[in-house]
């Protein structure tokens, strides 16, 4: 845990009211007391972005009607935003983070970075220039359990890797869906080129990615849609080859009914093997070659250092969802710390170059899924 530092001033573009994630964000940027909320754009009109900002106990000079006067408005404040959040819908993640970024200020962007490889790219090299800090919210790697299969896998406890499974599995669009969420989310024009794979295929390949410390070379894939009239896929399989000969499977739908957050990741290698479920998240098994399975739980014997690291509540009090994505918040309120301190930049949360990662497992898998599933290298379309 941190030492107590000054909070940050934060200020949040989308997740205004009824918005899921966005509440999921103010919750995890206030818990460990590492930001105050200052300024917001809220929502997709200027009414209900006041709206939200009020209903927020935002200041009205602060609740700006849209993204681009929140930027103007906080970068010429003595007292303005230090990061921006980005919560909306896909679509807007490039222009609102390229212009953040351009303007000076750190960036904490939910997930897909981007819907191209192009924008993502492009988007790196700006912050390269700039120099701030840029998070994106793949938060599954902020569980403590995730951190403590990572720090085995890296102390060779697994042996060599030789195969990687994950699975994310939802059923909440099993059938055609109105409201918000789902509207956004299976609308291209919002959503990007990918509807389940861009919504939860990119948690599922940061995950295995992270954990298992391999490189992605190339996917074999098949989108489906199985909703009638739906324009974006609701289901997808693939295979994977990493560097240096390790294989893996990753699938992901959002149409399986009885579902509801079902991630899970299995890593294997040469002395043993782990799993871990999202929704048994304090949990982590351990199969060792030839010896009695372990069940290791957070915050308890034979967890290590970067486990313990992630955990606030003693064994035995479930910590979950939220607690994952603001160890993401307080990743980055270190980082911003250390660099005032002259003690360089050393992120521990997933940064730009994760993001475009992401967009570079997406782009390749429709290429494949459009080549009937043929092997498609990580190299992008641009």
């Amino acid at each position: 845990m941190s030492n107590y530092q000054r909070p940050l001033r934060l200020a949040m573009v989308g997740g205004g009211q009824d918005a899921f994630i966005g509440a999921v964000h103010r919750h995890a940027a206030a818990l460990d007391g590492r930001y105050v909320l200052v300024a917001g754009a809220l929502s997709s009109t200027p009414e209900r972005s006041r709206e939200s900002g009020a209903a927020l106990g935002l200041s009205p000079e602060r609740s700006y009607g849209t993204w681009q006067e929140l930027l103007d408005g906080e970068k010429g404040r003595v007292d303005g935003a230090e990061v921006i959040s980005i919560v909306t819908p896909n679509h807007l993640h490039f222009p609102v983070a390229l212009a953040a970024v351009q303007a000076g200020f750190h960036v904490i962007c939910d997930k897909p970075l981007v819907p191209t490889l192009k924008e993502a790219q492009e988007l790196e090299a700006a912050v390269k220039q700039a120099g701030t800090a840029f998070a994106v919210t793949y938060n599954y790697s902020g569980y403590p359990m995730i951190r403590q299969a990572r720090e085995m896998v890296r102390k060779g406890e697994l042996g060599s890797v030789r195969k990687v499974i994950v699975e994310y599995h939802q059923g909440w669009l099993a059938t055609e869906q109105t409201g918000k969420q789902a509207e956004w989310r299976t609308d291209p024009a919002r959503s990007g080129p990918a509807g389940a794979l861009g919504d939860i295929g990119t948690h599922a390949e940061q995950l295995a990615t992270f954990v298992s410390g391999l490189t992605l070379e190339e996917v074999a894939a098949e989108l489906t849609a199985f909703v009638p009239g739906r324009r974006l896929d609701d289901d997808a399989s693939m295979l994977l080859r990493f560097e240096g000969g390790a294989r893996g499977v990753l699938t992901v739908s959002q149409i399986e009914i009885g579902r509801e957050n079902d991630l899970r990741l299995s890593v294997f290698g040469t002395k043993g093997s782990l799993s871990w479920r999202q929704e048994d998240p304090n949990h982590l098994l351990f199969d060792g070659l030839d010896r009695p399975r372990q069940i290791l739980t957070r915050g308890g014997p034979g967890t290590g250092g970067a486990a313990n690291a992630m955990t606030r509540l003693p064994a035995g009090h479930p910590e979950a969802f939220i607690e994952a994505f603001a160890n993401i918040y307080r990743a980055v309120a270190d980082d911003l710390a250390a660099r005032e301190r002259g003690a360089g930049v050393n992120p521990d949360y997933p940064t730009v170059k994760d993001g475009v990662q992401g967009v570079e497992f997406m782009t390749s898998v429709l290429e494949s899924a459009a080549a009937n599933g043929n092997w498609v290298s990580l190299k992008g379309s641009g």
